[in-house]
């Protein structure tokens, strides 16, 4: 996805991008994520004076993802709202100045957002989800889904410090 500095600083209306992107590759390697929807895309971006660019909008993408409980598959939304301030420098002055710290440099008349979408999106990519809040998941000794039926397992847990501590009682 390629802005163009000059034709964006030179329009009057804040130019809209509408496209999906393909971003399978940023979930390579998670176990817990089996597949991703192409990611639509919904920006603006305007100029705001000073060789500065605001993109703004709204990411969308669905995940196909076990649950980290009970191992059931799930769709899962992740919407990420995106904000990001681009300025355009000279080969001169290649540093930002005093309370430009949230700009982003970039040399050259067009910039690829790509990447910048793709870091947004790993950002909001979450940890484990789970597929109803009071799953119960499965058991640790059978496997059995606990959300479907009870096991005859037993789940008592002593401390193995004070195991000795229960013979004590036996006789």
């Amino acid at each position: 996805m390629i802005i163009n500095f000059r034709q964006i600083s030179s329009s009057e209306a804040p130019m809209e991008f509408h496209q999906t992107l393909d971003v399978g590759h940023v979930v390579k390697g998670r176990n817990d994520i089996a597949g991703i929807s192409p990611m639509q895309v919904d920006l603006q971006a305007q100029p705001a004076g000073g060789g500065v660019i605001h993109v703004t909008g709204h990411l969308l993408a669905e995940l196909d993802m076990s649950c980290s409980r009970c191992l059931k598959s799930l769709k899962h939304r992740v919407e990420v709202q995106f904000e990001e301030a681009f300025k355009q420098s000279d080969e001169d002055s290649g540093e930002l100045d005093e309370g430009e710290e949230d700009l982003v440099l970039v040399s050259g008349e067009r910039l690829d957002l790509t990447p910048y979408l793709e870091e947004a999106l790993l950002l909001e990519l979450p940890f484990s989800v789970v597929c109803k809040e009071d799953c119960k998941g499965l058991c640790p000794s059978c496997g059995t889904d606990l959300n479907e039926r009870q096991c005859g397992c037993n789940t008592e847990r002593i401390d193995p410090r004070l195991a000795a501590l229960g013979d004590f009682f036996k006789k």
